[in-house]
């Protein structure tokens, strides 16, 4: 599992440069993701990356970090 994987899924969804997508990057702010893309995206990473995400923890990703870190802690279990 490497992170470049969450970066082409984030450039392919929202249609931003690998570049952009940084651990400190916020999904709204910096990447320009609505309410649609954000939903969408989350349905990508749970295909991706075999994780389930309730819409409670979906709600709390703001940055690529925040989600970069719920993929770590749980596909390591």
């Amino acid at each position: 599992m490497k992170f470049e994987h969450l970066q082409n899924l984030i450039s392919e969804s929202l249609g931003v440069d690998n570049e952009k997508i940084t651990l400190e990057a916020d999904l709204v702010a910096d990447l320009g993701a609505d309410s649609l893309d954000a939903a969408e995206l989350v349905m990508s990473i749970e295909d991706m990356f075999k994780v389930e995400v309730s819409d409670e923890d979906a709600q709390k990703f703001k940055t690529v970090g925040e989600i970069w870190q719920f993929i770590v802690e749980n596909t390591s279990k």
